[in-house]
């Protein structure tokens, strides 16, 4: 870490939080022998769990592997915030101008797997910190501000429950200076331990009879085959459910790039710090730019403080080097400081970074290829705690024969090749950060619009 960062993030652990939270690490042993399996699945986060507890939950008699290259827990799955939202189609707005008309049926369908992923939670005894208590999106600036009241009214229309709060209002929910307006927000979702529920998914997994080997990376696929370093298994299908690292399926690798999002995480608070922030419900709190932050409390009184400054790099690069990027973590501290001025001299205990997988339309990419035995489900762009349940159950529909959401089956557009790739990227997220500083949504912007890709959310 360099020397001159500031005094706050000189003592900051640079790993996640959640890992220190938690034992993170493996549990079980590599493939070492050749066997056969009814389903493999590659990768043991959120989606690959969900998909081995929902295949075994149909066909108890299934034998199902996952396969994890590192351990459950080490990707996104334990590097994220911890919310958790019902949406599958990344908001409203973005939801009415993308599938306009399926929307309600789709916002039917997310409350309900919202409501089963609780009751699953509560039937498995998992404790996860579970706290359905919605969240606070704020507006920072004059033309934030004056969008809310629309997008409040969109909200309640579509049987949201949401309260337009004035900068008085807003102010006494959370107390910054920085926010001129904010709509609080109770349905929807809300906050937990995420690595919390990945331990407990994988435990249940193995209560069904799931065979969890970590520490075996894939090295291919074909249909009814998996090649890891030291065997092979035969099986009749196959899933895949890598997100943002590279799919050992090479034609999906065009639909999802990897983007690193930075996170810190303070001390814990004192009583008195706690009183000058108010913050009553404890609930997270997202402000309404392109390029947001996203924080909350936790339970051992810190605040996670994360999001604005996601990195994209040349050629889709992968490597925990990036996990460690001193321009990102100053950004975010001085963000922080002058969000909330009264907690000057707070400092940061853990700083990370964790992997989006991202799709051109910001929701995911699920089907199967063309032998329609090997299946996806990738690209959850930032919401997949509980959009996984939901995908992991698409995808194997269509690896038994049925149809995905036609919204979730249709191929997104494809990022092109490098350079292209980094260059619209790059000038994608030069125009995001203009309409946030000046209101106005750009010729580039509305371009994308009209093609249909997903920068409007």
């Amino acid at each position: 870490m360099s020397a001159l960062l500031p005094a706050s993030l000189i003592d900051a652990e640079p790993r996640s939080y959640w890992h220190s939270l938690h034992s993170a690490g493996p549990t079980t042993g590599r493939l070492s022998a050749d066997t056969s399996a009814d389903l493999v699945i590659i990768g043991g986060g959120f989606t690959g769990l969900w998909t081995a507890i929902l295949a075994k939950r149909r066909d108890p008699s299934l034998d199902v592997i996952v396969l994890e290259s590192h351990y459950v827990g080490f990707g996104a799955t334990g590097r994220n915030g911890g919310f958790i939202s019902d949406s599958l189609t990344h908001g409203w707005s973005h939801g009415l101008a993308l599938w306009p008309d399926s929307v309600e049926e789709l916002a039917v369908l997310g409350r309900a797997n919202l409501a089963a992923l609780a009751a699953d939670v509560a039937e498995q005894e998992l404790d996860v910190d579970l706290r359905l208590c919605g969240k606070t999106l704020v507006a920072v600036s004059d033309h934030q501000a004056s969008a809310l009241p629309a997008l409040a009214e969109l909200m309640v229309a579509h049987g949201e429950d949401v309260s337009l709060l004035d900068s008085v209002g807003v102010r006494a929910d959370v107390n910054s200076p920085t926010y001129l307006s904010g709509l609080r927000i109770r349905s929807g979702g809300g906050t937990l331990d995420p690595l919390a529920l990945a331990h407990g998914l994988r435990a249940w997994a193995m209560r069904l009879g799931v065979r969890l080997h970590e520490q075996t990376p894939v090295d291919g696929v074909a249909p009814g085959a998996v090649e890891t370093p030291m065997a092979k298994i035969r099986t009749r299908h196959i899933a895949v459910a890598t997100n943002a690292f590279p799919a050992p399926v090479r034609r999906l690798r065009k639909y999802v790039v990897p983007v690193y999002d930075h996170v810190l995480v303070t001390e814990p608070l004192s009583a008195d710090q706690w009183s000058s922030l108010g913050w009553a419900e404890r609930q997270g709190v997202t402000d309404a730019g392109n390029q947001f932050h996203y924080y909350r409390p936790l339970g051992d009184g810190r605040i996670l403080w994360g999001g604005y400054d996601a990195n994209y790099y040349f050629g889709s690069s992968v490597d925990p080097a990036r996990e460690q990027r001193d321009e990102s973590f100053q950004m975010l501290a001085s963000h922080f400081a002058k969000t909330f001025p009264q907690l000057e001299g707070v400092r940061f205990s853990h700083r990370w970074a964790g992997l989006i997988d991202t799709t051109s339309r910001f929701v995911p990419y699920v089907g199967t290829d063309r032998s329609g035995q090997i299946g996806h489900a990738i690209g959850f762009t930032g919401l997949g705690v509980a959009f996984s349940r939901f995908a992991a159950g698409a995808m194997l529909d269509a690896l038994d024969g049925r149809r995905a959401p036609a919204y979730l089956s249709k191929a997104p557009t494809p990022f092109p090749p490098e350079p292209l790739r980094y260059a619209g990227i790059m000038t994608t997220r030069a125009a995001l950060a203009r309409e946030d500083r000046t209101g106005r949504r750009g010729a580039w912007l509305r371009m994308l619009d009209s093609l249909g890709v997903g920068f409007n959310s």
